[in-house]
């Protein structure tokens, strides 16, 4: 503890000295930065609707019989990620080592084994040591310690590993069936939260200038084949949010994550499909994206997705083969006798892939079949709230750990 203690002064004198010799004082550096932000209107506005917002989330999660999930902020295993991060923390407790969370996927997949429990939610604690702008520019939603709202449903559909061979037009019928309820539970979460919102902070917005709209459900949605085909591979959500009078969309169909369902994925004779060639209708995954509106003007800002989520790959054989090819792990789990023999190979994988193999004494899976999402607090104020008044995502947050905006994090 001492040797961080100094470490962490050495650190802080360092940087003091750098600022001196650009002609900022210590006291300067923090009025600018936190001080006068902490006094300020905008956020103080600000918070009051996350305050709402979060508060109607939650309202709105216990109404529908989901139960709340504690906080896991340290496990052996987190997220991998498909995006490019600087590096995965580890704390040392009790003679081993554990990750810091980037997300709590594989928290909210096990949670949810116990059939009759609906689903769950939880405002989770995330550490994601984003890289900074490469060209040094403000991107507006990156954050390297934020919070989420964390979802995740049970769908109890029952399909085992020889119906997912034999089947597929039958699974894929139940899929559909699955992502139309999915989306109509998180459309009417943002309804309800839009609506709290509107009672309650119209003083705040309007100090902020902008306004919430009340959308109506079904939000308008798109697939990314769709998108690409239109206006090419970058920048197309922008451009379907700017066809789109609503304040809130869907995206659909994006190769992302190695637990968002790809399927069919596995075929009995072992083969797989080219995932480069995978189409939007075979991806079973979603984006609600949103733009803010100005007061004045009424005009919309450029969209930014504020929540992703999916229907999750839940039979073991599907999951190991995506887990392999992401690159997450190198080889496959070898288990025998209860054990895994090749436990050192997996990192924190083990455990729970040993999980997921387990069966019940019917010989029934008893890794649940689930769908969720989750809904960043910070960027969805941000993408919302910015305006004339609110320029970054910074100005949400009272403590926002911003890679774009600051080299030191002093509190």
């Amino acid at each position: 503890m001492e040797d961080n203690s100094k470490l962490i002064g050495e650190s802080l004198y360092r940087f003091q000295s750098a600022i001196n010799e650009s002609g900022i004082t210590l006291e300067e550096y923090i009025s600018n930065n936190y001080t006068n932000k902490w006094l300020s209107n905008n956020l103080y506005n600000s918070m009051a609707i996350r305050t709402t917002f979060v508060n109607a989330m939650n309202q709105f999660l216990v109404n529908e019989g989901l139960f709340n999930l504690e906080k896991v902020m340290m496990s052996v295993i987190t997220d991998p990620l498909a995006h490019d991060i600087e590096h995965t923390p580890s704390i040392s407790y009790k003679g081993s080592t554990y990750v810091t969370t980037h997300s709590m996927i594989y928290s909210k997949f096990m949670s949810c084994s116990n059939r009759k429990i609906k689903g769950v939610f939880v405002d989770s604690p995330n550490i994601r040591l984003e890289i900074e702008s490469p060209v040094n520019e403000q991107r507006g939603k990156y954050l390297a310690d934020f919070s989420q709202m964390d979802i995740e449903l049970n769908r109890n559909s029952g399909v085992d590993l020889d119906t997912y061979y034999s089947k597929p037009d039958q699974v894929l019928d139940l899929l559909n069936a699955d992502m139309t309820k999915a989306k109509d539970f998180f459309e009417k979460m943002i309804v309800f939260a839009c609506e709290e919102i509107n009672k309650k902070n119209k003083d705040n917005l309007k100090e902020l200038g902008v306004v919430i709209e009340v959308p109506k459900a079904p939000f308008p949605s798109f697939t990314k084949d769709e998108g690409v085909k239109k206006y090419g591979p970058k920048g197309h959500e922008e451009k379907l949010g700017e066809q789109t009078k609503s304040q809130f969309f869907w995206i659909t169909g994006l190769m992302r994550e190695n637990y968002d369902l790809v399927y069919p994925y596995l075929k009995a004779d072992g083969s797989k499909p080219d995932l480069s060639n995978s189409r939007s209708a075979n991806i079973f995954n979603y984006d609600i994206l949103a733009k803010s509106i100005d007061a004045k003007t009424g005009k919309h800002s450029v969209a930014r997705e504020i929540l992703s989520g999916a229907i999750r790959e839940w039979l073991y054989e599907p999951i190991v083969e995506r887990i392999i090819d992401n690159k997450v792990l190198p080889v496959r789990p070898i288990i025998k006798n209860g054990n895994i023999e090749n436990l050192d190979e997996l990192g924190g994988y083990g455990p729970f892939l040993k999980f997921v193999s387990m069966k019940d004494a019917e010989d029934k899976s008893i890794f649940p079949d689930t769908m969720g999402g989750g809904i960043g607090i910070e960027r969805s104020l941000y993408t919302l709230l910015r305006g004339e008044k609110i320029e970054k995502i910074d100005d949400v947050t009272f403590f926002g750990k911003n890679p774009d905006s600051h080299p030191l994090y002093l509190f």
